[in-house]
């Protein structure tokens, strides 16, 4: 709610930081022995070193012998040693070590590598991405910083080419137009101001969502005053929106939730007297004439003396997430949590640690209706489409994983907020921006793709190598196509080892397809049981193909069934490459005149176009025609198996020169105009 505010927020985050480190600086320098030494544990797992127990109890984790004794393996190269000092010193890290102290990070990484699990690394790497600030130069980070900023981003397809690829071959089976790609909800609910922080209510039958579309007047001036306003689905279309006047008041309010049973509310409220910071957490309840209370503050154990904002409850209505900018945090922004005890009020607020946050901001977490997954807006991650990008992130023994991003049919190149998901996992509702635009969001929704999908956990991994020569097809698009539900999976390039690897829902069936430039489409069919690798090897196309199950009757020009495989193989790789250009040939051996085999071998090269343009679907622009006759043979004709090989037809798949590149979509363009 209120970027601007979140942004003035991190102005006065900064400062006081930096009056903060002033002071702390002061005190090292008069008595820098004096650090507290809090009460430790040992791990014993990897998993419990990730736990940071600490991070809620101390700022500044600081054991005087335990370095000595990290410095003396160092010294003396003793890395086992060293591997497992550093795991038990980085295990006790309160918030402040995460910038203070992300260099020791950055070396039980590398020992991690060594003598631990290289996912474990990967982790320790990405907390160093998003954690450090001064002392480590990324540069050291090597390989895998490479791989994180690049490969990572790289592997997706741009997918407004991937929609165009889709749209023009909208009449093959396999793959279909998309469903829906960043649908603006129209102006039933959005207004020509920012609307935003969606939430779902009552069954998924009511959105609620902030907007500043009401105009206040203040003497000479107007405001754009942020208010709640609600909208109710009936036969799949929203009503007009309409505001919640109860609630609604001369001060800002807006990111609503709702609890289960409709009658507990909770959003945030801006420049009120009795808050506490400029923002704060309220909570209202439904009365037996269904109105809305009066919003009570939720206190000191909710709120600060800052910004505190986006609540969202778990499934259970039993813990509160929110955002907040206050003090002692990782970065600008950052997400904490409470839950209610015994008697039913809210612990002070913790810190939901430094796996999600990052030391920039991360806003507007948002549980799952049902599952145990957590979704956020940040910017702070460096897989990142644009601005802030939506993430995804599950719980594994009471710790939160490392987040994913849920890909570019969600994130663009602008902001995306306020992720918010129906119980079934079918819709999503979110708020967007166009690029370097955060005045004016509007709220979105279509089918939710499988990157943002609860349960797409069970990994497909694969490679394509070329048959041949055992090497891997650096060039290539890889689709995969839930057959049961149609559910989008976003696209990736082939990685340059051939690989790739996607996040899928368990125990369905899936349609995958690969095509390339280099080879012919490969698609399989599978069932995915628990996590998979599919390897698979295919031939390279040549310039110049001959397919052996094209073979015409002794003068005949008709098809014959058995061709039609191959030639549909053509087709698509002519639909997956529309810079490709198709020569078709036709040959015959030495019997007959040479009229005849010229007619035969030319109506045979274009019975095989005239397939290929009608059940292909592939303009005719883009293919030609030629009949050679008899005059060039493969072999001197001696024998019947001679006059067989020369008996052919021969296809060769190019690129155009530029210039036959725009006279070809100039001549389809006027096909197209023909048609209508």
């Amino acid at each position: 709610m209120n970027l601007s505010r979140l942004f003035i927020g991190t102005i006065c985050l900064i400062f006081l930081i930096n009056v903060q480190a002033v002071s702390q600086k002061k005190r090292k320098n008069k008595k820098s022995k004096k650090k507290t030494v809090v009460e430790q544990f040992e791990p014993s797992t990897t998993d419990e070193i990730f736990q940071f127990r600490n991070v809620n109890k101390i700022p500044f984790f600081y054991n005087e012998k335990q370095l000595n004794s990290i410095e003396k393996k160092e010294a003396s190269k003793d890395w086992e040693g060293l591997y497992k000092d550093l795991g038990s010193y980085i295990a006790n890290f309160g918030i402040q070590n995460f910038y203070k102290n992300t260099h020791l990070i950055w070396r039980y990484a590398k020992l991690t590598e060594l003598y631990g699990d290289m996912e474990d690394a990967k982790l320790l790497y990405k907390l160093v991405l998003k954690h450090n600030r001064d002392d480590i130069d990324l540069e050291k980070l090597e390989i895998y910083y490479d791989s994180i900023s690049k490969k990572e981003l790289g592997k997706y397809v741009p997918i407004d080419y991937y929609y165009e690829l889709i749209d023009y071959r909208r009449n093959v089976d396999t793959l279909r137009p998309p469903k829906g790609w960043q649908i603006n909800m129209g102006h039933f609910i959005n207004s020509e101001y920012s609307d935003y922080g969606p939430a779902l209510a009552l069954d998924d039958k009511t959105l609620i969502f902030t907007s500043k579309r009401n105009i206040m007047s203040n003497g000479l001036d107007t405001k754009q005053n942020e208010d709640i306003y609600f909208s109710t689905i009936e036969y799949d279309q929203w009503d007009y929106a309409q505001p919640i006047k109860e609630l609604n008041t001369i001060y800002n309010e807006g990111s609503v939730c709702m609890s289960k049973d409709g009658k507990t509310l909770y959003f945030a409220r801006c420049d009120a007297p009795e808050s506490y910071g400029n923002c704060d957490i309220y909570v209202s309840t439904l009365q037996p004439d269904s109105t809305w209370s009066k919003a009570v503050n939720l206190g000191v154990n909710i709120n600060s003396r800052a910004w505190d904002s986006h609540p969202s409850l778990s499934h259970n209505d039993d813990t509160l997430y929110f955002a907040s900018d206050r003090i002692g945090g990782f970065g600008m922004s950052d997400i904490y949590y409470s839950y209610k005890d015994k008697k039913g009020a809210w612990i002070p607020a913790q810190n939901i640690g430094p796996i999600i946050n990052s030391r920039n901001s991360e806003v507007s977490p948002f549980i799952h209706p049902t599952h145990h997954i957590l979704y956020f807006s940040s910017n702070g991650y460096v897989l990142n489409f644009g601005e802030f990008d939506i993430y995804k992130s599950s719980k594994s023994g009471g710790t939160w994983k490392e987040a994913d991003n849920i890909g570019p049919l969600v994130n663009g190149a602008g902001s995306e907020f306020y992720f918010t998901i129906d119980s079934n996992s079918k819709d999503l509702f979110y708020a967007r921006s166009i690029e370097n635009d955060l005045n004016n969001l509007d709220l979105y929704s279509f089918p939710l793709p499988m990157e943002g999908q609860p349960l797409a956990t069970t990994r497909l991994t694969g490679s394509l190598l070329d048959s041949n020569t055992g090497n891997p097809f650096e060039r290539g698009i890889v689709s995969i196509i839930d057959i049961e539900t149609g559910i989008e999976v976003a696209p990736q390039y082939l990685s340059v080892e051939g690989k790739f690897d996607f996040k899928l829902i368990n125990n369905k069936q899936y349609l995958l397809i690969i095509q390339g430039d280099e080879f012919f489409r490969v698609e399989e069919i599978f069932f995915l049981d628990g996590d998979m690798e599919l390897n698979m090897v295919t031939e390279s196309i040549k310039s110049l193909l001959k397919f052996e199950s094209i073979e015409f009757d002794n003068g005949s020009a008709e098809l014959k069934t058995s061709m039609y495989d191959d030639l549909d193989k053509l087709s698509d790789f002519l639909l997956d490459n529309p810079d490709f250009k198709l020569k078709i040939s036709g040959h015959t051996d030495s019997d007959g005149s040479y009229d005849f085999n010229m007619d035969l071998s030319n109506n045979r090269a274009k019975a095989i176009a005239e397939y290929i343009i009608y059940f292909g679907n592939i303009s005719a622009a883009r293919i030609e025609t030629f009949g050679f006759g008899s005059s060039q043979p493969i072999v001197e004709e001696i024998t019947e198996e001679d006059k067989a090989l020369n008996r052919r037809v021969e296809f060769e798949l190019y690129r155009p020169s530029q210039e036959e590149l725009i006279q070809m979509q100039q001549e389809i363009q006027e096909e197209d105009d023909d048609e209508w």
